[in-house]
């Protein structure tokens, strides 16, 4: 197994231009697939995430070009139907690319199948495809009822009554449906049954559907209508907004080394929700500075314990674990069961390598309860179960002083291949 040893450092500063957010990329390359005309995706992510929706798109026929060696796409769309009718989809851990392609393929006819690696198959996808079956959608299991692979086979998706999605799992299931559902062409509603998680990803999603054409009349958070008679329209032009989870480790590198650390390609104008974890610094004392396209974080003295719910930031809530073991007092994150169905359990994932380091952890349903140990525990080795933000998260340990070994460092590669090398680039 690759390891990567991680010396302790004291002192960062500087600038980093933002890779491509990951919801926004995959995200914007349906949209654009299934709309008429052709659009231009600018400054998409490079992620392993990314190229397996692309990968699916072409596979389904859809013509896609790279822009010489930019991170220009020109999508050329399939007007609300993909010209191939049937297709074998392999979609690795990405669940922005098989969540929305499993409603989107259910809805327009045709034969697929859906799979990804060991780590997707755990992952559910029981309440997605019951409302998607409620509707009219042909979706059989090919392992394990509730959870992929999965078999779509062609059928007549009917919306004469509301469609009831959980909403407590995950918000991606109420991004497949509203992204699908359009294709329909009648007028469709959707109820969202109990408390929807991660909203601010549903704010995500219904941003990009206004630029590509698509109304939406939210009514609160437990009812989406969809007027009928609308297709998805290219806008010919769409930039990817840098990726606002990833912000959080080097906005987090500043409040740990004393910065200023200035992230490029997120800030005031943002449409992330994770662009609040900057909020979240400020209530542990750091300094933050933000612009329309930039956010900067330092730090004087000692960071704050904070006792937060963190249903609107939840991955980049993660970050927050890591910054408890420099903090004054013990901290709390709440409402976080989300993070028990990601890429691994980050519930127990993050409590069990939080106290290879020394803190003291409780584990709750929803919750976690870091306490910072007197001293760290230098020289821990951290496993990273194969999820890119555990990697990254626990780089930040060796600013506070302790050294340490990150075990499977390229598991990044789902996000931000170039992470270790854009954090070295800040020592001072």
């Amino acid at each position: 197994m690759e390891q990567l040893h991680l010396p302790p450092h004291s002192r960062l500063g500087g600038t980093i231009k933002l890779p491509g957010s990951k919801s926004i990329s995959n995200r914007t390359l349906l949209l654009a697939a299934l709309s008429g005309g052709s659009t231009l995706v600018r400054d998409l992510l490079d992620s392993d995430d990314i190229r397996h929706m692309l990968g699916a798109l072409k596979l389904l026929g859809v013509k896609i070009e790279q822009r010489g060696d930019s991170r220009d796409f020109r999508v050329h769309g399939a007007d609300g139907s993909f010209p191939v009718k049937s297709a074998e989809l392999f979609l690795g851990n990405a669940g922005t690319a098989f969540r929305p392609l499993t409603a989107a393929l259910a809805v327009m006819g045709g034969n697929y199948q859906l799979s990804g690696v060991p780590r997707m198959h755990e992952r559910p996808i029981g309440d997605l495809v019951d409302a998607l079956s409620a509707a009219g959608a042909h979706i059989e299991y090919l392992g394990q009822p509730g959870f992929p692979p999965l078999a779509i086979a062609p059928a007549d998706v009917h919306c004469a009554r509301p469609i009831q999605v959980k909403g407590n799992v995950s918000s991606q299931f109420l991004t497949a449906l509203l992204m699908a559902l359009p294709l329909t062409g009648g007028q469709t509603e959707i109820e969202v049954v109990g408390e929807l998680i991660s909203k601010p990803y549903i704010e995500i999603t219904l941003n990009l559907m206004a630029q590509f054409g698509i109304r939406v009349e939210r009514q609160g958070w437990q009812r989406f209508v969809i007027p009928g008679g609308q297709h998805y329209i290219s806008p010919g032009e769409v930039f990817v907004e840098g990726d606002a989870s990833s912000a959080s480790y080097f906005l987090a590198a500043g409040a740990l080394a004393g910065g200023p650390v200035r992230v490029e390609g997120v800030g005031e104008a943002s449409i992330q929700g994770d662009v609040r974890f900057a909020e979240a610094l400020e209530l542990m004392g750091v300094s933050i500075r933000r612009g329309a396209n930039w956010i900067e974080s330092s730090m004087q003295g000692k960071l704050k314990a904070l006792d937060l719910d963190c249903n609107h930031i939840p991955d980049a809530a993660m970050t927050l674990a890591v910054l408890a073991l420099g903090a004054e007092g013990t901290t709390t994150l709440r409402n976080i069961a989300s993070w028990r169905v990601k890429e691994t359990d980050r519930l127990s994932a993050m409590a069990t390598e939080l106290r290879k380091v020394g803190a003291i952890v409780e584990e709750g349903a929803d919750y976690i309860r870091v306490t910072p140990p007197a001293a760290l525990t230098s020289n821990a080795e951290i496993d990273t179960y194969d999820d890119h933000r555990m990697a990254m998260c626990f780089s930040l340990v060796s600013l506070l002083g302790a050294p340490l070994t990150i075990n499977d460092p390229k598991c990044v590669a789902k996000t931000f291949p170039d992470y270790f090398q854009a954090l070295a680039s800040l020592r001072q």
